[in-house]
């Protein structure tokens, strides 16, 4: 099947968005309703939280202007009263696993209501109170999502960090928040092995003065503090209350601390999980993260629907390469989530879901960077036609998707489906004019629920301003090249601020990513587009290979003519080089921007912290590269 033709639409009987359709007295299919979704924001998010269960009062939209739109401002909520009020005692709410089947265990929502509510009566003992900030260097496991919960019923900020970052990256986050408790584990698990990290968190307690208690959830004092039987009682905050910061990478800059409010991270979070994954009651979902990528946000986010979720410590590929698709079989997951990258992987090792009882599996979601069509495609024919592959684009910056799927919606490969309900997305050329069939800005033009409050720090709302709204005033610019196409569907190109720019022709890295990777010599391939002096433009290639293969004349010559008839001659890249690895940050992104930087040459100084990269050595690797040929 090529890329060009769709999958059929996966009908479900009175799917959760037929029933929001209905619910809003909206007809039509998909296009309808999103049409009126973004027409009149105040009557969707009214609609829709009232459709979810939330008693927000009115109006939804009280001033509209980007950045500082006004949101329900008469409304109290809390994110912790919203995941838990109501639940049955007796059903399972989070599922810890590891790479050791016989250490999951389960959280039913009685438990995880009283363990929050023990933990969060402890962090009142010890003064923890609204507007602290309780922060957290752990593992994925379900005393992260008591942690978080527990925080947000007292209305203190949470901020996590996952136990691969080192003490620095940690460090650059949590000391601009000045946090009170930090809460810890001392290891995680990963490739079989126990990973010690207790020195690192020592480092960490020691960094931060502002602490009055570190607790570690391994210790004694942890379980004293899950042990109580209290009444939950979370505290009613407003709509716009802080909830937890996100930091960006940290790689071109000092981590940006992004803050979502309690009510806007609950109705978008809410609004994906039960319209676009159709979430609820019944369903389970497992998404491979860390508790340092929104998407583990997203995952929590799930329990606002009723559904179960897995929290998951260990590696995606470990006992063996498939154990993504096994440990989704044995927990009867009904919704799970992965990268391009995994299931690239799998496919090369000639493994993935087949062969595994995947009988309850309805949806397997795709994010953190373009999945090819062809990797879309072999995916599909292995899963069968009534599970369906829900890609999904969106960004730390929101904790939420603009596109993705829908139940209702067919599915092309290689493209998204369509912009989410509530965000009025488009794409835009330079001079500000939308654009279809081409290449132009993802740009949002109207204001979404969860997008920041501000940036921790920002007191002038600057940076604010600078991240989002510098090129269209009043718009939000992404930074993502897109195509909005004929048939209403969207493809991610790549970012635009490591724009490739040949002979002013705007290119995407995604486009040559694609067939490169598909090629089975090669694991993975990065490009580059260099301004040099005198006008020249050069576009280097970097690739690396499977065990055993080297690069010759031969595998040369096959990735160039899989770029060029995959994507045109002007895609071609002027030299091909072997490299022994590529760069990614800490949440598995290449690192496009500052690789062209040290090949141009530029000192990343202070602005760039080597613990927010996965491999920090191989940075060096591509300073030499550049330092080479500027030398010739």
């Amino acid at each position: 099947m090529g890329p060009g033709r769709a999958r059929g639409a996966y009908p479900d009987p009175m799917s959760r968005i037929e029933d929001l359709a209905r619910f809003a007295a909206v007809d039509g299919g998909y296009d309808d309703l999103w049409a009126w979704s973004v027409r009149d924001l105040d009557a969707f998010w009214a609609t829709a939280a009232a459709h979810l269960g939330f008693e927000l009062p009115g109006p939804a939209l009280a001033e509209e202007r980007m950045p500082g739109a006004v949101w329900f401002p008469q409304a109290r909520v809390n994110y912790a009263a919203a995941v838990l009020d109501g639940r049955p005692d007796d059903e399972v709410a989070v599922v810890g696993a590891t790479e050791d089947p016989a250490a999951t265990h389960e959280l039913t929502w009685g438990e995880l209501r009283r363990r929050t509510a023990s933990l969060a009566a402890h962090l009142r003992d010890l003064g923890v109170g609204e507007g602290d900030r309780v922060v957290g260097f752990l593992p994925n496991t379900p005393d992260t999502i008591v942690a978080l919960l527990a925080s947000a019923s007292l209305g203190a900020v949470w901020s996590v960090c996952g136990m691969d970052y080192a003490a620095s990256a940690a460090r650059a986050r949590f000391e601009q928040l000045d946090p009170v408790v930090l809460v810890h584990a001392t290891s995680y698990v990963h490739g079989g092995k126990v990973r010690d990290r207790s020195d690192v968190v020592a480092e960490l307690a020691g960094a931060l003065p502002t602490l009055r208690a570190t607790l570690d959830v391994g210790g004694p004092a942890w379980a004293e503090a899950l042990a109580a039987d209290v009444p939950f009682a979370p505290v009613s905050v407003p709509f716009a209350h802080p909830l937890w910061v996100l930091f960006s990478s940290g790689t071109t800059g000092k981590p940006k601390g992004i803050v979502h409010g309690h009510g806007g991270a609950l109705l978008e979070q809410a609004k994906v999980a039960a319209y676009h994954f159709d979430l609820g009651p019944g369903e389970r979902l497992f998404w491979y993260t860390t508790p340092s990528w929104m998407m583990w946000n997203f995952v929590v986010g799930a329990l606002l629907t009723g559904a179960s979720v897995v929290a998951y410590d260990g590696s995606p590929a470990h006992p063996a390469p498939d154990a993504l698709w096994e440990l989704s079989a044995r927990l009867g997951v009904t919704a799970n989530g992965m990268s391009p990258g995994y299931v690239a992987a799998c496919q090369k090792a000639g493994v993935g879901p087949r062969g595994h009882d995947l009988s309850r599996l309805r949806r397997v979601g795709i994010s953190g960077s373009t999945f090819p069509a062809t990797s879309h495609e072999a995916l599909q024919d292995e899963l069968g036609p009534d599970v369906q592959i829900c890609s999904i684009s969106g960004g730390t910056d929101v904790v939420s998707a603009f596109v993705g799927p829908a139940p209702t919606l067919p599915v092309w490969p290689g493209e998204l489906s369509r912009p989410c309900l509530g965000v009025a997305l488009d794409a835009f050329d330079e001079s500000g004019a939308p654009v279809r069939g081409e290449v132009g800005e993802l740009v949002v033009t109207r204001p979404m629920p969860s997008m920041p409050l501000h940036f921790w720090g920002d007191d002038d709302g600057a940076r604010y301003h600078d991240a989002y709204f510098d090129t269209y005033p009043g718009v939000w610019r992404h930074g993502d090249w897109i195509t909005i196409t004929d048939h209403g569907s969207v493809v991610i190109h790549g970012r635009s601020d490591a724009t490739l720019n040949r002979n002013g022709v705007r290119m995407g890295s995604g486009d040559i990513y694609e067939p490169v990777e598909a090629l089975p010599e090669v694991r993975e391939a990065l490009v580059i587009g260099m301004e040099e002096p005198g006008g020249g433009y050069w576009m280097p290639l970097f690739v690396v290979l499977a065990e055993g293969v080297e690069l010759d004349e031969a595998l040369d010559a096959r990735i160039r003519e899989a770029v060029r008839s995959h994507a045109s001659p002007r895609h071609v890249p002027d030299v091909v080089i072997q490299a022994p690895g590529i760069p990614h940050t800490r949440t598995g992104k290449k690192l496009e921007v500052p690789v062209k930087k040290v090949l141009a040459g530029q000192d990343l100084g202070g602005a760039y912290d080597p613990g927010s990269v996965d491999d920090p050595e191989l940075i060096d690797w591509y300073r030499t590269v550049g330092r080479s040929r500027r030398t010739r």
